[in-house]
């Protein structure tokens, strides 16, 4: 667990040094009664709500970056806190009147992990603004992850000699250890992302109201896999591809001439007509179930050209209405730094 930044003597409810309070000089004047019409007596603005992040997920998938880019956001974290400790946690730091607190939770906490929607829900009825974020990724890539480091997952079993296969079982074991947490919570696939996109992405989705459902329309291409975060899944493979055009080969969805070129297409228009009506009809009721994020996945072959353009074309339509992020894996994946 992380060491927590020290506190000052006022909030450890000890009295300073010296002469008692209790028993005033007589020199000493006695302070006056704050009446019903003094200055005193008016109410003192009640603190905003605390908002608490819940970071859980697979392990190697970047819980620690994530933290790390909460508490450079000005959070106070604590690593692999058991869930029983958590009420009592969030009681002290709302004793020292903080305003951000993020916290991450792995699998290693397995035999308490059952408590843990309990007492979200239970932070959440007390006014917290709580947001669950589930990292997850590939067991493919948490292999290489892991072969990279060599570094022991804190499941596997020693007795098994094959260590790759030690490896995926345990992988295979902390999913199904964590899936009730991954229902409840945001899923983040860092299969192809960088520390630096994942700093960013995190923030960006705390950032977004609390209160309000947040749509996160995300570019893919099938040839790399299904992102493992998606709610909702379009196959846009049919609709005519500007890679066939020399010209527009080396460019990206997000260029004017693969736009213009597109938007000529009726069938592109007609696919975009038919994901709006879908989303139109759906996502008010998502919001009334209380969901705080919903990721629509559109996929093409390369992730370039026609994801990329819908995706953007379908963020311009609905950020007037609810909070909207873009993601273009594959061309995140391939940008510099």
């Amino acid at each position: 667990m992380s060491a927590a930044p020290s506190r000052s003597l006022e909030h450890s409810g000890v009295p300073p040094q010296g002469n008692d309070p209790a028993q005033p000089s007589p020199d000493t004047p006695a302070a006056a009664t704050p009446t019903a019409d003094s200055p005193d007596a008016s109410t003192k603005p009640a603190p905003p709500p605390l908002n608490l992040v819940l970071i859980t997920g697979l392990s190697g998938s970047g819980k620690s970056v994530a933290l790390h880019a909460l508490e450079d956001a000005g959070y106070f974290c604590v690593d692999n806190l058991p869930p029983e400790l958590i009420g009592p946690f969030i009681a002290l730091e709302q004793r020292h009147a903080a305003s951000r607190v993020a916290i991450a939770i792995d699998a290693r906490s397995a035999d308490s992990l059952s408590v843990v929607p309990d007492e979200l829900a239970r932070l959440r009825a007390q006014g917290l603004n709580v947001q669950p974020l589930f990292l997850d990724a590939t067991t493919d890539t948490l292999v290489r992850r892991y072969s990279e480091t060599r570094r022991r997952h804190p499941l596997s079993k020693p007795e098994i000699a094959d260590q790759h296969r030690a490896l995926v079982e345990a992988i295979e074991l902390e999913r199904r250890l964590l899936s009730d947490l991954r229902e409840i919570a945001p899923v983040i696939d860092t299969s192809l992302m960088r520390a630096a996109q994942l700093r960013s992405y995190v923030r960006d989705l705390v950032a977004a109201p609390a209160t309000l459902l947040t749509l996160v329309f995300e570019s893919f291409a099938f040839k790399r896999g299904v992102p493992v975060d998606a709610d909702y899944v379009f196959d846009v493979r049919m609709l005519p591809n500007p890679h066939y055009e020399p010209e527009l080969k080396p460019l990206t969805g997000k260029d004017a001439a693969v736009a213009e070129f597109l938007a000529q297409k009726e069938s592109v228009a007609a696919m975009e007509r038919d994901i709006t009506r879908f989303l139109d009809a759906w996502l008010e009721p998502l919001s009334d179930s209380h969901r705080s994020y919903v990721t629509v996945a559109i996929g093409c072959t390369g992730g370039q050209h026609r994801s990329v353009y819908l995706v953007e074309r379908l963020a311009l339509r609905y950020r007037g209405r609810w909070p909207t992020l873009v993601r273009h894996r594959e061309i995140d994946a391939a940008a510099p730094g």
